[in-house]
């Protein structure tokens, strides 16, 4: 693992120089030896051969021989022939635009890959392709970059970077460049570590390329995505035996009229007319048919109803559907940071609805420390906090004017806080927000048991916690340093906010239940978070659990099977650990629903019985690997979707 060792010694391993970089003469030798910075290209049928593949099922080929044999014993009636040839033909254009649409989340994943890339050789800050990063190349990262591919930061200047796709986490992650002395950690959690495919929202750094390629995290979902078949449908399977079974029956009639015939007299050439006359008669023609309007009809119901199928045999899947993995976030929840809960020292926690008129005076001083106009994009944090005063009747550009600010100490990862400063009333106020724990060790005359008491209960309710403190000044300091103004602060209280359940969730989750439906969690987000908004969904009830993916790693395919109803929330989740959740409850004979947008969600969603990709905030990969397109990226439409197909 790269993330738990030191950078000299990954330097020396890929005999990178930390300051020049790598040489013309190492980039040559290491392309020749790890090959290009590129998804491999798999292979491709040729339409044609696809066509065909598509007349492989039984009923269709008892039907192109029934039409074939009938035309060939009775030329003049060749009307009946002809529609049943045309109706297989038609299914069979369906079926190859289908697996067309399949095919584009492999392709999709190819193109997230960055066109170009920076990096440091010989000294220099050169642009190149992205195909032609090596491992131990110096990349250089700034804001708005995508990342070409997966690395260790060497350095960072508060680095923020959005892992969203990868790794199913809301909000960008703040970057450090320190060893993480650990042997396993989650991905999501390996903060030293940058990946491809990922972008830069804030600050910059330098990582060393240490894979490319098939070895990136994201070259490894595009392995599982091919690794992956995706499995014929119940409808599918039970035509399939309909066929099988129509197939033996014709056999049999054929052998049993045509010896009957013989010993009534009749000739060769006669006798057999008769037998396959019969075996036509007793084949169902209109099955396919009636089946395919009946589909087509069933997915014109659920576009209204904000869900595009893309396969038909898919809807009659959503009908007999018993267990929906669904992500939490944008799915269950909101995707909107929303402040619940605010606490003014020496005060109760107060919900924001009815807190005090004092406890204003925290949210404003809050509101002075973010940056920008009154929008509903950027930081997750900050636009809450724009939103909780907006909410208590305050405007940002209002309080600009009654807290004007004239110089401030950025973010920085290190000290998780950042500091402003203020004129009001004639005085100058230096403003700090930041982690809890830092926070109550910059402040005096601090009670450290109340508020570590006050911070731990809103953590226990999945609320992401900021403090703030304040310090007023004679005259602003001439030492602009955060050991000089970032200490002997005074306390004024916290603020806790959460990504809220969608209102039509819980009853959703309620409504599926009571269908026989069981709803699982699996997300990206820590345990804690993921626990508390399954219970407050019903998802999470009494005498099931919650595991994190480090636990699940643990487990063989055999234990997990065992013990796969026991465990409603699956938190910290790599994209192999969703492909071995539903493939366990596959194993049970469950016919699995899965949800997802990202890319680490893809290869799940081509595994499970039907993927379900979000419209809105999906990836290109996601929707390309999925059965079914949410429009509306709610959680409530799948239960809808499996109603509809019930009632196929």
């Amino acid at each position: 693992m790269y993330y738990n060792r030191e950078i000299k010694e990954l330097a020396q391993e890929f005999s990178t120089d930390l300051k020049s970089g790598l040489t013309e003469q190492q980039v040559t030798e290491n392309l020749a030896k790890y090959g290009p910075n590129e998804l491999e290209q798999t292979k491709k049928q040729s339409i044609i051969v696809r066509f065909f593949l598509q007349f492989k099922d039984a009923l269709t080929i008892i039907l192109i021989i029934a039409a074939v044999v009938s035309i060939i014993v009775e030329p003049t009636e060749w009307i009946d022939s002809a529609i049943i040839v045309f109706v297989v033909v038609v299914n069979a254009i369906l079926g190859l635009v289908q697996e067309n649409n399949a095919e584009r989340a492999l392709e999709a994943l190819q193109k997230m890959a960055s066109p170009k890339a920076k990096v440091i050789r010989e000294g220099n800050i050169i642009t190149i392709n992205a195909s032609q990063v090596v491992p131990g190349d110096l990349l250089v990262l700034e804001a708005g970059d995508c990342i070409a591919s997966d690395g260790r930061l060497v350095e960072c200047f508060n680095l923020k970077v959005d892992e969203s796709a990868l790794t199913g986490e809301s909000v960008p992650v703040e970057k450090i460049s320190s060893i993480l002395d650990k042997e396993e950690i989650p991905l999501a959690e390996r903060n030293n570590m940058v990946y491809a495919s990922c972008n830069v929202t804030y600050g910059r750094g330098i990582a060393i390329v240490t894979t490319t390629g098939e070895e990136n995290e994201v070259g490894k979902i595009a392995t599982m995505i091919q690794q992956t078949k995706r499995e014929n449908t119940p409808l599918q399977d039970q035509l399939d035996q309909i066929g099988r079974t129509i197939g033996v029956i014709c056999i049999i009639i054929c052998i049993v009229v045509f010896g009957m015939e013989l010993l009534e007299g009749l000739s060769i050439l006669e006798a057999f007319k008769t037998s396959i006359a019969l075996a036509v008669a007793a084949i169902p023609e209109g099955l396919a048919t009636v089946v395919t309007v009946v589909l087509a009809l069933s997915v014109q119901r659920m576009v209204k109803k904000n869900a595009i199928v893309k396969s038909l045999p898919a809807v009659e899947t959503l009908g007999s559907t018993s267990i929906v993995c669904s992500d939490k976030t944008g799915t269950l929840t909101q995707n909107k940071m929303t402040v619940v809960k605010t606490y003014l020292y020496n005060r109760k926690i107060e919900l924001l609805e009815t807190c005090s008129e004092e406890t204003n005076q925290l949210l404003n001083y809050f509101i002075s420390t973010v940056a920008g106009k009154e929008v509903a994009v950027g930081d997750p944090t900050e636009t809450a906090l724009v939103k909780a005063s907006l909410e208590k009747g305050f405007t940002k550009d209002g309080l600009a004017e009654l807290y004007p600010r004239f110089n401030e100490l950025a973010f920085d990862s290190e000290r998780k806080m950042m500091t402003v400063f203020v004129k009001h009333e004639d005085k100058i106020i230096s403003i700090t927000k930041g982690g809890p724990d830092v926070i109550f060790a910059r402040c005096n005359n601090l009670d450290i048991d109340e508020v570590s008491v006050v911070n731990e209960t809103m953590s226990n309710e999945a609320l992401r916690v900021l403090a703030l403190g304040i310090r007023y000044w004679d005259e602003e300091p001439q030492e602009f340093t955060s050991e000089m103004i970032e200490n002997n602060l005074t306390f004024i209280g916290m603020v806790g906010m959460i990504d809220p359940p969608r209102e039509e969730a819980k009853q959703a989750v309620a409504e599926a239940k009571s269908a026989g439906v069981r709803t699982i969690m699996i997300t990206g987000d820590h345990v804690i978070t993921a626990s508390a908004i399954a219970r407050s969904l019903g998802i999470l009830e009494s005498g099931q659990k919650a595991i994190m993916g480090s636990e699940l790693a643990k487990m063989s395919d055999q234990e997990l099977a065992e013990h796969i109803e026991e465990y409603s929330v699956y938190a910290r989740v790599a994209p192999e650990h969703k492909v071995r959740i539903v493939n366990a409850w596959k194993s049970k004979g469950k016919v699995v629903a899965m949800t997802g947008d990202g890319v680490n969600d893809s290869p799940a969603l081509k595994a499970a019985d039907i993927g379900c990709a979000m419209g809105i905030t999906g990836t290109d990969v996601a929707k390309g690997a999925a059965s079914m397109i949410l429009t509306d990226d709610n959680f409530a439409t799948i239960i809808t979707s499996i109603r509809e197909g019930r009632y196929f």
